[in-house]
């Protein structure tokens, strides 16, 4: 299981490491890594280190050192440090012969011309905006080698950025206040600013060193999981052999309203693609047919149409939102006392529904919606998904996902991040084919949480798939197509138990 893990939570695992005397073998073993990345990533030329005055000013200084193993011609402009595994690990690299020089903006611009690649380990997850004068300068020789062609490999983290925030800090002259990175090699535990946003866009190919650290350390301090298909392929529903459309699910999407109608159509689509057995569109406007095999109903009178339906002929699951028009949330909140597994998403999303979910709800904001349902900024939920994620969770109940590149799935049990998609799926109507997935898997018996994360993954999986055809002219109909195919793809990848059939 990949965890995400912040700042506070790797300096926890470091001082467990350091408590069992091991902390010099992780840097080594980071700083190994590092040299084999980089070398292999970019193998020609000089290769240049950064090294700051904490931790990764360290790892720089193990990497020198292996570099220079594997061949190839090493400098290292180091700042003063007082940390005591750097300044060990700076006094191995002149016992093999290495060279120091000091660290300075003109250093960097004077070197990085004639190099093959720049390692930067200047800055870690303890740095919080500003900048230090000194490194200001540094960081901006390093942005125009990078922007000049010079490849840049970061240690755990692209220098400049803060690790749980989304955002790029602002450097002089409006310029961003990194240098960003080629490649990020980190260590234990994906740090949320790789996952998300602008900085995400940042740190170029990210590459997760676990480190032989006991697992149960690095969980016990992880603020997230990241569940690998195979973790999430285990949670879809199997069919029996005698299965029939009565027992795979019956789903409502209760959503349309004049001049939004398609959005309930696609939820519906997405719910029939997911797998359930029946499902039925009920709306107050005309909802087109995607698929015959919807059953679509118009009603005048929505609300008194629904509420008079006796408890035996309810659904499995209901999605509702999806385009139903200024009286959702009245609606939302009266089926939300039938207590069935619900999705509510888009109208639905409303903050006078906050304690009246229960714990078979998912709720499905985008970060506008979030930050509507918190009575913040949408900036704030961007900056920091994980916390917005969590706070939505403990304000609404049930599980959350918070729609995203990626996505954030909380819920009593914690954080999850959802894997893969693909930007082409930036489109109208993904989110309401994603809720009618949801609601297909809550009526196929699937836990709020579970659902979650597994549609979720699916999801994002069919329009992996749909991309490779349709790039970003990519649609929600498309999307919804592959998800037969993207189930088979989750399901392949279990491991298999006895021979092939």
């Amino acid at each position: 299981m990949p965890w995400v893990l912040n700042g506070e939570g790797a300096r926890a695992v470091d001082a467990r490491l350091d408590g069992a005397g091991l902390l010099d073998l992780a840097m080594e073993e980071a700083g190994r890594a590092v040299a084999d990345a980089a070398h292999a990533a970019f193998p020609r030329g000089v290769a240049l280190l950064l090294a700051g005055g904490g931790a990764n000013g360290g790892d720089a200084f193990v990497a020198a050192r292996h570099l220079r193993a594997l061949g190839r011609e090493v400098l290292v402009l180091a700042l003063p440090s007082r940390h005591p595994l750097t300044r060990l690990n700076r006094r191995r690299w002149r016992a093999v012969g290495g060279v120091t020089r000091p660290l300075s903006a003109s250093a960097v611009s004077h070197r990085a011309p004639g190099a093959g690649v720049i390692v930067d380990g200047l800055l870690g997850t303890g740095f919080r905006p500003p900048l230090r004068p000194a490194l200001t300068g540094v960081i901006g020789a390093l942005a125009a080698a990078r922007a000049h062609g010079t490849p840049v490999v970061a240690i755990d983290l692209p220098s400049g950025l803060e690790e749980v925030s989304a955002l790029v800090p602002e450097g002089p002259d409006g310029l961003p206040g990194t240098a960003g990175a080629d490649l990020t090699v980190t260590f234990m535990g994906l740090k949320p600013a790789l996952l998300f946003g602008a900085a995400a866009g940042h740190s170029g190919r990210v590459q997760l060193v676990p480190l032989r650290v006991p697992g149960e350390w690095v969980q016990a301090q992880a603020v997230a999981e990241q569940p690998t298909d195979a973790q999430v392929a285990a949670l879809l529903p199997v069919r029996r052999a005698d299965a029939h459309k009565g027992a795979a699910g019956r789903v409502w999407i209760v959503g349309g309203h004049p001049g939004t109608v398609g959005a309930a159509g696609m939820a519906g689509v997405g719910a029939l693609r997911a797998g359930a057995g029946l499902v039925t569109v009920h709306s107050a406007a005309e909802v087109p047919l995607l698929m015959p095999e919807l059953m679509v109903h118009r009603h005048p009178d929505l609300r008194a149409a629904l509420l008079g339906t006796p408890e035996s002929g309810r659904p499995d699951a209901l999605a509702v939102g999806m385009g139903l028009g200024p009286d959702a949330a009245e609606l939302a909140r009266a089926l939300l006392t039938w207590g069935i597994p619900t999705v509510l998403d888009a109208d639905a999303l409303q903050p006078e529904l906050a304690g009246h979910g229960h714990d078979r709800c998912i709720w499905t904001p985008h970060p506008g919606e979030a930050a509507r349902l918190l009575g913040t900024r949408t900036q704030d939920v961007t900056r920091d998904p994980l916390s917005a994620a969590r706070a939505l969770q403990q304000r609404l109940g049930g599980a959350v996902v918070l729609k995203g590149g990626p996505s954030v799935v909380a819920h009593a049990g914690g954080l999850s991040v959802s894997r893969g998609g693909h930007p082409g799926m930036a489109s109208g109507g993904m989110g309401d084919t994603l809720s009618g997935v949801l609601a297909a898997l809550l009526g196929q018996g699937l836990s709020a949480p579970d659902a979650a994360v597994a549609g979720v993954r699916l999801h994002a999986r069919a329009g992996e798939r749909a991309a490779q055809q349709h790039g970003y002219g990519l649609s929600a109909s498309d999307v919804a197509q592959e998800l037969g195919g993207a189930w088979q793809d989750l399901r392949d990848a279990l491991p298999r138990s006895g021979p092939p059939r």
